[in-house]
């Protein structure tokens, strides 16, 4: 049974509004269905992220710079998809001012096997 008060369209917009949170993060969670969970993530300056536990897609909504995943380093842009296996070593680097990416966490913990 779906929720009646479940949003099914959140714009780039609504979503940065929310940063950074009253804790000055710079996530802010915005869609939860079972075991996928969607955050805007808009880092300043440099990315601090740590590995995490679950499979992550990024889709970049804004901005262009370098992602490291593992010891891969490749440029993006808007409109961009990018993938962070569980427990990847991963960041953003040398990015524009205005990145922004939408960020899916979707599995179980400690990941699905990577097929391409």
């Amino acid at each position: 049974m779906t929720d009646p008060k479940q949003k099914f369209r959140i714009s780039v917009e609504e979503a940065l509004a929310r940063l950074p949170t009253p804790e000055r993060k710079l996530f802010a969670n915005v869609f939860k269905h079972g075991d996928l969970t969607v955050e805007i993530y808009a880092p300043h300056g440099t990315d601090p992220q740590q590995p995490h536990t679950r499979d992550e897609i990024y889709f970049v909504a804004h901005g262009e710079g370098l992602y490291l995943c593992g010891e891969v380093r490749q440029s993006f842009g808007t409109g961009d998809f990018l993938f962070a296996p569980a427990g990847a070593v991963h960041r953003f680097l040398d990015f524009s001012d205005d990145l922004a990416v939408w960020v899916i966490f979707f599995g179980p913990e400690g990941g699905h096997k990577t097929e391409v």
